[in-house]
């Protein structure tokens, strides 16, 4: 069995106006990558952190908001409760 070696590194959480610490543990493969693209960015491991998570964030929060809005929609084909056939489906005519 493979035994890993892990890291620990601080990061940050951006909330309204604070920040807070966080302990977070790396794979040393991770660590390494993450240290490189940090510097890459010519930023922070901590830093590098709290932009990825919260791009993640937003980006569900997007998610579920999309979601909601499109589940919130009435139907626009009108039916009688059964399936369209595919001929009925693809009937550009009936759209309109």
């Amino acid at each position: 069995m493979e035994q890993k070696t892990l890291f620990s590194c601080y990061t940050v959480s951006v909330s309204t106006n604070r920040l807070r610490n966080v302990t977070v543990t790396l794979e040393e493969e991770v660590a390494q990558w993450a240290r490189i693209e940090a510097a890459r960015r010519d930023t922070s491991v901590s830093r590098l952190l709290g932009g990825l998570l919260k791009e993640r964030m937003a980006a569900q929060d997007s998610y579920e908001r999309a979601m909601r809005r499109a589940l919130a929609r009435k139907p626009f084909l009108r039916s009688d409760g059964r399936y369209l056939t595919r001929e009925e489906a693809h009937d550009r005519a009936g759209l309109r």
